[in-house]
């Protein structure tokens, strides 16, 4: 300790330091760069945090404080000295429309300014919902730099109020790192791509954009050369790759199934991408950055959650927990997610684009050459196999194939400049089933097959529909967790003890919360739409319900008045034995139900 030959000046020469940055950069202090206030502890806390214990009892004999760091340059010490040039760094300030002026640190940048990231700038965060909504324009580009923010914001408050935690620099850059990535695996109109594409394009695998951001995020890293520039910035490879990559997966298994950080760590998986009860920082951006795009009020604050999080055991594992006051606020943050889905995520219209769309993709689908490793060739449904081919491959298709003059993408190119005039198909109505019913591409083949045989008896007899004419398809809502009530997997503190975790049940927290968190909807479309067709085909969809003892469609009674009657789950029975209808009323339908049957049967 007295080898002491000169101050620790943080990397920077005197002229250095006094320099103005460049345009664009600011100099941020990051965490921990006031370490010449440390006293003893303090300085043995960083070493603890730093993975430099091995340290600890020689600083504690000597008595080592902050300010003694600065003159450590003996050869054993140098890793010190290395973490703390990391303290002041330069970080670049980008202006947000969602958060304001968000600071990146320099590794960062440099994953951000990588072709691999720069094709999020030409995928649509709302695919074909933007041809619904003019203002949902944005992409998974800046939707993924308010993710890698937020997660630095959470990982950092939870330090400040927990230096306990032992949260390291490279854990709050690696969680970054993992926002900043996690979509990266997105395909060309987002959702559409792997959630209506590839089940169609590829029926016998099992794929989600996932799968790709974690090929990607190799491709990426190796591509650009980045390892030498993470370890430059403290990380530790393989280990903490591994640790970005299960962020972004989940975990792969039973009981520790990680291997980036000890379970000790088990709430920093909680952050990006929470698979134990949903609320994460991927939610809270695209909740704010959606709903501003949308035009949509969004309820949820996600600066409130911030001020109330800590991590607290439980069951042996720590995680992030909220105080019991705030229960009302998460149920109104899954409750916008639902509106969300209803309103702009699942509409009728948007829908009906995207199945149009994935319909063109389907028949462009071997007529569209990309260029992989190794000069290798891959179609739209094959780029997912090779990151060099999937890298080229964006939104952009969609005017590939709609400026193009092959007659291999004529059939495509229709369909594409249907959209463009905004001849679409339409929407017969929307259904429901008693139970939820497990489907696939051969159930939906075979309602649509049934709904092109269900032709009432009194129904024009002229018209004749086909299955390849109809369009059924099922969409799921729910508030993230399928059936389950998420705020089940959510505890809570008090102020009263903050170190001890506890469950709310929603019978603790108001009668007016959902029995159920999940629900499916059928939907019908018909891809005729002259009107002879179309009055047609909404009547079948009418009789296909009460054959298939679905509930009645909402404008049932307007489409097919001579049919609803004859069911009898889907008269107003019901209401009539809540009150809902008085007797005159009960009367006046009772007469309609005997004209109709008369009517139907004359």
């Amino acid at each position: 300790m007295d080898n002491r030959k000169r101050p620790f000046d943080g990397g920077l020469s005197p002229d250095e330091s006094f320099k103005t940055p460049e345009k664009k950069v600011s100099a941020v202090r990051l965490q921990d760069s006031d370490y010449m206030q440390w006293g003893v502890e303090e300085t043995c806390r960083y070493l603890r945090r730093e993975d430099l214990g091995e340290f600890e009892d020689t600083f504690r004999a000597q008595k080592i404080t902050g300010v003694g760091l600065r003159y450590l340059n003996d050869s054993d010490l140098e890793k010190i000295a290395h973490c703390l040039r990391l303290c002041c760094v330069f970080c670049q300030v980008f202006n947000d429309p969602i958060h304001g002026h968000v600071e990146l640190h320099p590794l960062l940048i440099k994953i951000i300014d990588t072709p691999q990231f720069q094709r999020l700038r030409n995928l649509k965060q709302l695919g074909g919902t933007y041809l619904v909504f003019p203002g949902a324009c944005h992409n998974r580009f800046e939707h993924s730099i308010g993710v890698g923010h937020l997660a630095g914001r959470l990982v950092q408050a939870l330090n400040e109020r927990q230096p306990e935690l032992l949260i390291s620099r490279r854990d709050i850059l690696c969680v970054q790192i993992a926002g900043l990535c996690h979509d990266l695996g997105h395909g060309p109109f987002s959702h559409m791509f792997d959630g209506m594409f590839i089940p169609r394009a590829r029926p016998g695998i099992s794929w989600k954009h996932e799968t790709a951001s974690l090929a990607m995020f190799d491709y990426l890293v190796n591509d650009n050369g980045l390892k030498k520039e993470m370890e430059h910035h403290g990380l530790v490879l393989p280990e903490d790759l591994d640790f970005i990559k299960e962020q972004i997966a989940g975990p792969q298994g039973s009981e520790w199934p990680y291997k980036g950080r000890r379970e000790e760590k088990s709430f920093l998986y909680e952050i990006v991408a929470n698979k134990r009860n949903g609320i994460d920082v991927d939610k809270w951006d695209y909740f704010a950055r959606d709903c501003y795009h949308l035009g949509i009020q969004n309820n949820f604050d996600y600066r409130r959650f911030l001020k109330f999080a800590r991590v607290c055991d439980v069951e042996g594992q720590k995680h992030i927990c909220t105080r019991d006051k705030e229960v009302g606020n998460l149920y109104d943050m899954f409750h916008t997610r639902n509106c969300l889905h209803r309103r702009a995520y699942q509409h009728k219209v948007g829908h009906i684009i995207e199945i149009m769309i994935t319909e063109a993709f389907l028949k462009a689908d071997k007529h569209i050459p990309l260029t992989g490793s190794g000069g290798k060739s891959f179609t739209l449904s094959t780029a997912i196999d090779d990151m060099v081919a999937y890298t080229k491959l964006t939104d952009y298709v969609f005017e590939q194939i709609l400026n193009s003059s092959s007659d291999d993408l004529k059939e495509a190119r229709q369909i594409l400049q249907n959209i463009v005039y905004r001849r679409l198909y339409k929407c017969l109505g929307q259904t429901q089933a008693e139970k939820p019913i497990t489907v696939n591409q051969e159930t939906l083949r075979r309602w649509e097959e049934k709904l092109a045989k269900s032709i009432p008896q009194n129904g024009p007899q002229d018209v004749c529909l086909q299955p390849e004419d109809f369009v059924v398809r099922v969409i799921k809502m729910d508030y993230g967790m399928k059936e389950q009530n998420p705020i089940n997997n959510v505890r809570f503190y008090c102020k009263d003890d903050p170190t001890k975790a506890f469950q709310i049940r929603k019978n603790q927290v108001s009668k007016l919360l959902p029995e159920q968190f999940t629900e499916q909807h059928i939907r019908a479309y018909c891809k005729k739409t002259d009107k002879k067709s179309l009055d047609a085909a909404k009547k079948q969809f009418v009789q296909w319900c009460m054959d298939m003892n679905f509930s009645k469609p909402q404008d049932g009674d307007i489409i097919a008045p001579e049919l609803t009657p004859l069911k009898k789950s889907w008269s107003s029975t019901n209401e009539w034995e809540h009150g809902g209808i008085s007797s005159q009323g009960r009367s006046a339908s009772a007469n309609g139900q005997e004209k109709a049957k008369t009517k139907l049967f004359k």
